[in-house]
């Protein structure tokens, strides 16, 4: 699979520091969002604050437990990348320490944060999806 196809959408939504202040082409922008992609079934329900990561909404809620994070691991070492657990869990390449997704745990949803430019973004998205569905019973 190839990396995330979301991100000229994603670009479309960002703007330059000259337009931070033009409330019109914001509007513009803020439409682009009636209609937004999906990715393995799963819709972009928003972006990263700080990163602008685009975030994918799993189907079931995802509470972290030793079974849960230790396939988050398992996971994580298919894609060459390790855990690093802060106030949610993200993955980080081996090489370089590049984060490349985050999965993020609410009481009513659950969403993981995918790299557009990492190169295996979509199958990481849809591994982590079956993945922790069979950790958490889902």
């Amino acid at each position: 699979m190839p990396k995330l196809n979301v991100g000229p959408y994603v670009a479309s939504l960002k703007t330059t520091p000259a337009l931070v202040r033009d409330r019109l082409a914001f509007l513009e922008r803020a439409r682009l969002r009636d209609e937004v992609p999906t990715v393995a079934g799963m819709p972009l329900v928003g972006l990263g604050g700080s990163c602008g990561k685009p975030a994918f909404l799993l189907p079931y809620l995802v509470q972290w437990n030793e079974e849960s994070t230790l396939t988050l691991e398992e996971v994580a070492t298919e894609f060459d990348c390790f855990v690093e657990y802060g106030a949610y869990p993200h993955l980080k390449l081996n090489d370089g320490g590049q984060e490349v997704a985050a999965v993020q745990d609410w009481s009513n949803m659950g969403m993981v944060f995918v790299r557009p430019g990492y190169e295996r973004g979509e199958e990481l998205l849809v591994r982590l999806k079956l993945a922790l569905a069979s950790a958490v019973g889902a």
